[in-house]
């Protein structure tokens, strides 16, 4: 039944979000902190899905605990990928302005344990075992005694119960795929990083949403799930970059560097030019890849299949009547 699979996804990511928190606080391994954080992006898209709005204060607090864990090892997270590069960086025999990537590297070891001391100590508060058992209860109440509508769970056997996931599917897919053009737009426009950000965030919220509809073995949705783990590489390469220069900026920014580094802080503004440059290339790639390459073509094209004509439209109010056009899902 496709409400059963969606909630079976549900309990799989969430098992796989708390059983990452031992491993995170060891503090050692920064895939495991890049592993959580994507599974509270796949547990929150399919949450959402779940308990769309208006929700009840206790589910907004569970929504707000998967939001937090990720958020407060955020920091974190941006210093490992930047030691990872830093590192890749030095191993090269040739190496211009060496000295700058050291301290830089010294610097970002320094700032990871002291983001790491003050994120432990707020995971730690968030309490995931408790969570884990209320979001459990929730799901089990969802599957066993109500559908998630509020109608009750024999129509899930029913076409009513297949409309209602349609018309949820339907709906998140149609805002979130707004919000990815809306951001699209907005950076071709305005390029940089203010505006590339919100189209970060849009395309990983497609991304985890597709991946939803892919386990109902929607056609044509391991495609569209391609394209944009194609783009998510494209903005990730751009986003590397940006926290990189902020966090130089950082570093020499402060009194006691500039003072007795005066020399060394020309030699990281010069690393930050150069990044800049780099950056530029990405954001290229970025906007060929979403203009009219045949690649979005196509992800246009299958995002349009599944919504009524017109929905899609950039500078809709999102207003208009809704009727999915979903073919049947799999049971």
């Amino acid at each position: 039944m496709p409400w059963e699979r969606v909630l079976e996804v549900a309990r799989r990511q969430l098992d796989q979000f708390v059983s990452l928190e031992s491993k995170v606080l060891k503090g050692d391994d920064p895939e495991a902190i890049h592993d959580i954080r994507v599974a509270s992006r796949r547990l929150q898209q399919v949450f959402d899905l779940l308990y769309p709005p208006p929700r009840s204060q206790k589910v907004r607090k569970l929504r707000r605990t998967i939001r937090r864990a990720r958020r407060v090892l955020s920091v974190v997270r941006n210093c490992d990928v930047l030691l990872d590069r830093v590192g890749r960086v030095l191993t090269r025999k040739r190496t211009s302005r060496r000295e700058a990537w050291k301290v830089f590297r010294d610097y970002l070891q320094e700032r990871r344990e002291q983001s790491f001391r003050k994120a432990s100590r707020r995971l730690s508060k968030l309490n995931l075992s408790a969570f884990y058992v209320r979001l459990r209860e929730h799901l089990r109440a969802a599957g066993n005694t109500q559908l998630l509508s509020g109608a009750p769970a024999a129509q899930e056997t029913s076409s009513a119960g297949e409309n209602d996931l349609r018309a949820r599917l339907g709906q998140q897919l149609r805002e979130t795929w707004s919000s990815l053009e809306t951001g699209v737009a907005e950076a071709q426009e305005m390029p940089g990083g203010a505006a590339l950000h919100p189209a970060r965030i849009a395309a990983k919220k497609m991304r985890y949403l597709i991946e939803v509809i892919h386990e109902l073995e929607v056609a044509g949705s391991d495609q569209a799930l391609a394209c944009l783990r194609h783009l998510q590489q494209r903005l990730g390469d751009w986003h590397d970059l940006e926290v990189l220069e902020e966090m130089m900026l950082e570093m020499v920014s402060r009194p006691a560097f500039l003072r007795g580094r005066l020399e060394l802080a020309m030699d990281m503004e010069r690393l930050v030019l150069r990044n800049r440059r780099s950056k530029k290339t990405y954001e290229g790639k970025f906007f060929q890849m979403t203009g009219s390459s045949e690649e979005w073509t196509r992800l246009r094209e299958w995002v349009e299949n599944f919504l009524p004509a017109g929905s899609t439209q950039h500078g809709g109010n999102g207003n208009e009547a809704y009727s999915p056009a979903f073919p049947p899902l799999r049971t």
